[in-house]
């Protein structure tokens, strides 16, 4: 389709040369309860912006993989970790928390840049500017494909919808009951989604900002009553009066451009910096390149998958072709206690159960192959911070 195309020559244009994700929209919090990470777990994780690897880190995992085909995204986890070996504290909270340096270019040339990989060296000698402090955007989160519809969202609420009080009241609220009665009493809700903003939320050019292809949104507009618009409706209303917003630190980033030290990622916590520091760094390793590509190199094998959700920007292939790669990969390289996780837009992950794989030579079914969690996954969903996926999806991946 003449419309399919063009959306996918926009997201690429879109995506081509930045980085995409200034932070991870995946809540850790519930991945280290379904992971049960060891220190004999070895981990890969699609990198997106890096928190979550470093937060399976500091989980206990033994070693994490972070693979992305984006290397952009490595450099950025690649400059965290060189900052948590190399900055003292309170210059590393004020890069990665507040989200910009007031000395970036000395910080950077003295001890960032000598450490730091020669592929990623080159990428920060011209992008140095997304920590800069100057300019209307002021810090990292409002940087980037990502960062660019967050700081739109904030200039929208800001001068159109006038409704910053009413948000910052919402951060500072201390219940989830105030929380609902502000969103109640000002009305949010109308504020909000005006006209405009429900049309521009039904464009694949705005999607595209956050990372949401068209085969994503087709999964959706197909699954969901209302289409997108009014499952981010439902989602945004969720988070604002459902769910604690004075530990959600992906909301307060996305809505203030920072991060506060009561509300952070764990890695930015000073005790967790400090065991970063101390060695658990050299636990992470970054590798540019297809999970199917990684697997199919390295040679150990893996005891933890987290997927994310990039299944869904598969599922336009009718023969799933690419599909069944990864996830044949995923099955040659498996440990014999590997455990799974992914998420979708759809309401069910569990697309994939129809998939053939390949087991000592053997033709096998993915679904028979994978033993569900459902019961916990549907618990630890329904308590996700982030709360912008339809299914949150743990398996236990059987190959004898």
């Amino acid at each position: 389709m003449v419309a399919e195309r063009l959306s996918k020559r926009w997201f690429q244009f879109v995506h081509g040369r930045n980085i995409v994700y200034n932070q991870c929209w995946e809540d850790p919090r519930l991945d280290r309860v379904a992971l049960e990470l060891q220190p004999s777990d070895r981990v890969v994780v699609i990198t997106s912006a890096g928190c979550n690897a470093l937060d399976y880190i500091l989980a206990g995992a033994g070693h994490v993989h972070a693979v992305d085909m984006n290397p952009r995204q490595n450099a950025l986890l690649e400059l965290k970790l060189a900052a948590a070996r190399f900055l003292d504290y309170e210059d590393y909270w004020q890069l990665l928390g507040r989200g910009s340096h007031s000395d970036w270019s000395s910080l950077y040339t003295q001890k960032l840049r000598p450490n730091l990989p020669a592929d990623v060296r080159v990428f920060w000698d011209r992008k140095g500017g997304l920590f800069s402090p100057h300019g209307r955007r002021k810090s990292f989160y409002f940087r980037g494909t990502s960062g660019t519809f967050a700081w739109l969202v904030n200039s929208y609420v800001n001068r159109m919808a006038r409704k910053r009080d009413s948000i910052n009241a919402l951060l500072a609220a201390t219940s989830v009951d105030q929380q609902r009665d502000i969103f109640q009493q000002y009305k949010l809700a109308e504020a909000l989604w005006k006209p405009f903003i429900r049309w521009a939320m039904r464009r694949d050019v705005t999607l595209s900002l956050l990372g949401v292809p068209r085969a994503q949104r087709k999964q959706i507009d197909d699954g969901y009553p209302g289409g997108i618009l009014q499952f981010v409706m439902d989602r945004v209303e969720t988070v604002f009066t459902r769910l604690p917003l004075k530990d959600n630190y992906f909301w307060r980033v996305y809505l203030t451009g920072e991060y506060t030290p009561e509300c952070c990622p764990e890695y930015l916590k000073p005790e967790n910096y400090e065991r970063l520091r101390q060695g658990l760094a050299d636990h992470v390793t970054t590798h540019t390149n297809s999970v199917v590509g990684f697997l199919q190199q390295h040679e150990q094998p893996i005891t933890r998958f987290i997927l994310l959700d990039h299944m869904d920007w598969m599922t336009r292939d009718p023969s799933m072709r690419m599909l069944t790669q990864e996830w044949q990969a995923i099955v040659d390289r498996a440990a014999p206690t590997a455990r799974v996780l992914w998420r979708s837009a759809g309401l069910s992950g569990e697309f994939i159960n129809p998939l053939r794989v390949e087991v000592d030579g053997k033709p096998r079914i993915l679904g028979d192959m994978l033993n569900y969690h459902r019961e916990q996954a549907a618990e630890l969903h329904a308590k996700d911070r982030v709360h912008t996926y339809g299914s949150f999806c743990i398996a236990d991946l059987r190959t004898t």
